[in-house]
């Protein structure tokens, strides 16, 4: 039983270091190339998908704890590179384009309509880039009739 725990927190570190880095770069290259004020914690915490967490988190523990010292090198290795590449400017764009942006979507409010993109929808916003006006809009999310 204290392997199988061992094996589970080896793993977590693991994940969750690789995901700092990976977030780091999405905020770096995505967030703040954009001038969008968040934080790293709520970017982090809104954003994590727990089921990849666990499930990679198992299986990393499980290599480290379980299989050679030479078969989770060759797994960790490109892991940890592969959660680096975030860090270069287009990688961590790209990602944060594939993981925030909705293309081509129409808000309604009671006043308005707008037809662009949705950047990053945070905790009480959405960022959305109009592209009538050509200008990046902060949409109170209470105010947004329907679903986006």
């Amino acid at each position: 039983m204290t392997k199988i725990v061992q094996a589970l927190l080896t793993g977590m570190f693991f994940t969750f270091f690789m995901d700092f880095f990976i977030f780091l770069g999405l905020k770096t290259n995505y967030i703040d190339a954009l001038n969008i004020d968040e934080y790293y914690n709520v970017l982090f915490a809104d954003n994590q998908n727990a089921f990849l967490f666990f499930s990679l988190s198992i299986f990393l523990g499980y290599l480290v704890i379980y299989r050679s010292n030479k078969l989770s090198l060759i797994v960790m290795i490109p892991l940890f590179l592969l959660s680096f590449t975030t860090l270069i400017p287009p990688v961590g764009k790209a990602l944060g384009e594939g993981m925030f942006k909705t293309s081509n979507v129409s808000l309604q409010t009671k006043k308005y309509t707008y037809t662009g993109d949705i950047i990053y929808t945070s905790r009480t916003e959405v960022l959305f880039y109009d592209k009538n006006i050509k200008k990046v809009l902060h949409i109170d999310k209470n105010k947004i009739i329907g679903k986006y």
